[in-house]
């Protein structure tokens, strides 16, 4: 029997708190339902992001291949180099990010080139390439420290929305430089001055 049929023809007070308990009933269901399904996707959305194309500098400025990982469960950000975690910031400990992008000639690729083809070598000296670089700025018990990568010019944009995604903070634009990376500049991603 459906609850409408039984309800509709109850005349006594007995059968009304029986509609009202059913319907009570159905509603707790229903709450339940939406909870788990909010718990789910609140679980879902807090994993971990995690980025390929980058590579880390080291302190003789040689660049190695490394992965960014944004983990909202473990509240931290893991730059992986070769499956072993080359740095883990807890996001508290995040005091600010930069990105630059660097134009330089490619004049040593160029040279290589040059070597079997002198006009094809002389064409790739001429041409440019642009870098993308992020700069993490953090600290461990009130010592400044800071990780330099080098993103890839696929992924940049993507990075650049994860850290304020992940971390809550904006990625400050230092602009562009020639050559060599500085940092120097100030506006933000996403905002024009």
């Amino acid at each position: 029997m459906k609850n409408n049929q039984f309800c509709s023809g109850a005349s006594a007070v007995g059968a009304t708190d029986i509609c009202q308990n059913l319907g009570t009933t159905q509603l707790k269901r229903v709450i339940s339902v939406l909870l788990v399904v909010l718990v789910v996707t609140t679980v879902s959305l807090a994993e971990e992001t995690a980025f390929n194309g980058v590579k880390v500098a080291d302190a003789k400025g040689k660049q190695a291949d490394a992965r960014l990982i944004f983990s909202d469960s473990n509240q931290n950000v893991v730059i992986r180099v070769a499956d072993r975690d080359f740095v883990t910031i807890p996001y508290a400990q995040l005091d600010k990010f930069s990105y630059e992008y660097t134009k330089k000639h490619r004049v040593t690729q160029g040279a290589l080139v040059m070597v079997a083809s002198l006009g094809a070598g002389a064409i790739v000296m001429l041409t440019k390439s642009k870098s993308h670089w992020l700069y993490i700025d953090f600290h461990e018990q009130d010592v400044p420290k800071s990780a330099v990568l080098r993103m890839d010019k696929k992924e940049y944009k993507k990075i650049c929305e994860a850290v304020k995604t992940h971390t809550g903070k904006e990625v400050e634009f230092l602009g562009e430089t020639k050559g060599k990376s500085n940092k120097k500049g100030n506006k933000e991603i996403g905002k024009s001055s």
